[in-house]
């Protein structure tokens, strides 16, 4: 039986909060040391996407991403990736939604 204040180190949350704490102490930025996806948006027209690892599927109404984190969905019309590195990309076209999957 688990006492209320005993932490299951074993427990995925509790792995991030703790990897989220030293973070915070060392003051480092946080997409750098999680990896997270980083995505800048520019009106309705033009995306930059940085920390992903892969493209999913691209077509001109759906662009998507795996990333470290999760998976992620760009919805529009006439989408079209400009250009792409290893870790970034721009994307262009009349983008409607962005989501987020596990």
């Amino acid at each position: 039986m688990k006492h209320k204040g005993n932490k299951d180190k074993n427990n995925p949350m509790e792995k991030i909060k703790r990897k989220v704490d030293v973070i915070s102490n060392l003051q480092l930025p946080k997409d750098l040391m999680l990896g997270a996806v980083i995505i800048s948006i520019t009106g309705q027209h033009e995306a930059y996407v940085e920390n992903y690892r892969g493209i999913i599927e691209y077509t001109e109404q759906v662009i998507r991403l795996q990333t470290k984190t999760c998976r992620v969905c760009i919805f529009g019309k006439k989408l079209e990736i400009i250009y792409f590195t290893n870790d970034e990309m721009k994307i262009v076209g009349e983008i409607l939604e962005v989501k987020y999957y596990d």
